[in-house]
């Protein structure tokens, strides 16, 4: 997706979810900016707010910081639009991520992830400063849909609309992953987690 679509910057964007179960609004605000892009032909470029979807969509999407359903959260896209939204403090767009990132079971500069903390509250207007209004700022998706699991169907998809949202059951050798093609291989499983796939490729073989 980076090579096929340059002009699309939200593609290459890595986001932090912080300490807060939402990974199932980021696979879908990520991929839902992507193709917002990809679909304007590079004209429209915004980063989708993880904020709005996690704090306003409630029944449909699940339970906020408490993990979440993928499926609700592209069909409130289609029929309550999303507004803007950057990362944490990024001051970017009508309602921008207001959790801190942290570190994921690795060491570094941030604290540590602690256990999943209160969903954000929905509030329907932007920040201080940002214009226009949370009502103008909306962007819609045309139609909710998803696709089977078949990996030919995947790519299709990938290819001729743009990053899809995936779920997948997350083992415990994943925390080790660093790069290249990830094969599960040891470790049990510890939950489930959602994403954005944006392409594919081979590795020895695999």
């Amino acid at each position: 997706s980076r090579e096929q679509w340059p002009d699309c910057p939200t593609i290459k964007e890595i986001r932090d979810q912080g300490s807060c179960g939402s990974c199932w609004a980021f696979g879908a605000v990520e991929a839902m900016s992507d193709r917002i892009c990809i679909h304007s032909r590079g004209k429209v470029n915004v980063e989708v707010s993880a904020e709005d979807l996690l704090s306003c969509c409630k029944l449909e999407c699940g339970n906020g910081c408490n993990g979440g359903y993928p499926s609700g959260a592209w069909e409130f896209w289609t029929n309550d639009g999303l507004v803007s939204g950057g990362l944490y403090y990024s001051h970017i767009g009508c309602r921008p991520y207001s959790i801190s990132p942290c570190e994921h079971h690795v060491n570094g500069s941030r604290p540590k992830c602690s256990g999943e903390i209160e969903t954000p509250r929905c509030s329907r207007r932007c920040e201080a400063g940002y214009s226009p209004k949370y009502s103008e700022d909306k962007h819609y998706g045309l139609t909710s849909y998803s696709i089977g699991s078949d990996v030919t169907e995947i790519m299709t998809e990938i290819y001729k609309n743009g990053p899809v949202e995936a779920a997948l059951e997350v083992f415990k050798d994943f925390l080790l992953y660093k790069s290249g093609v990830y094969q599960h291989k040891t470790g049990g499983s510890i939950g489930g987690h959602a994403i954005k796939i944006l392409g594919w490729g081979e590795e020895n073989g695999t």
